[in-house]
């Protein structure tokens, strides 16, 4: 099976000066915790992610007015992708080694064309699913990360 094949196609994407509110109720329209942070709607080349986690503590906890941020302010750098044609188990190996939940998509131009989470996984191979979620769950040895994407 391929990334494309399991893949949530078409995600709701924001660009680094998206308004921080509009980027959370894009996360409540389209029911995810993740929206990909593209340079343009027209490249749609991800340089970024941004989920409900790094909001929660890239402003909200630090007490910081959410809005009066944008998408720039609060969102986890570099973004991981995948290409589209790319295994399903080349997508488990790169969210084991970077700890993240959910993984956008890229086709061969670049663009961010869809976003794996670990429910897709689940829904499709579960016991290769909880591998992965029992990996990404690990504690990092090195500095904390605020990042759940």
């Amino acid at each position: 099976m391929l990334a494309k094949d399991l893949m949530t196609g078409s995600p709701a994407c924001c660009t680094p000066d998206t308004p921080l509110r509009d980027v959370a109720r894009m996360m409540v329209q389209c029911n995810c915790g993740e929206i990909p942070v593209v340079d343009s709607h027209d490249s749609m080349r991800p340089i970024g992610a941004i989920t409900d986690r790094d909001i929660t503590c890239r402003a909200v906890a630090e007490g910081k007015n959410p809005l009066q941020m944008t998408a720039k302010d609060c969102m986890s750098t570099p973004c991981v992708t995948l290409g589209e044609n790319a295994s399903i188990e080349e997508c488990c190996r790169l969210m084991e080694e970077n700890k993240i939940r959910r993984i956008p998509v890229v086709d061969s131009r670049g663009r961010c064309c869809g976003i794996i989470s670990q429910a897709d996984l689940a829904k499709t191979m579960d016991c290769v699913a909880a591998e992965v979620l029992r990996q990404v769950s690990q504690p990092s040895s090195g500095p904390s990360s605020v990042s759940d994407h």
